[in-house]
């Protein structure tokens, strides 16, 4: 089936979330998936199909930032 995964069009052979997840080798504790619009729970990766024309975003938060040089 087609899907688009952060703005790319793929084929995917897979049934829910978390299989989408595990195939490209991306823990689920370290993403945020957004699927068509809604953010999803990460307790509900396995119970949310893929189907055909849905739009997928995974969303990597990271910290960090700038550190001040001692005066």
């Amino acid at each position: 089936m087609q899907v688009k995964i952060n703005g790319k069009q793929e084929d995917v052979n897979v049934k829910n979330v978390l299989e989408l997840l595990k195939a490209r080798n991306v823990e689920p504790e370290m993403v945020s998936v957004e699927l068509n619009s809604q953010i999803l729970d990460k307790k509900d990766y396995a119970a949310t199909s893929i189907k055909d024309g849905d739009t997928i975003e995974f969303l990597y938060f990271m910290g960090g930032g700038v550190a001040k040089e001692a005066v």
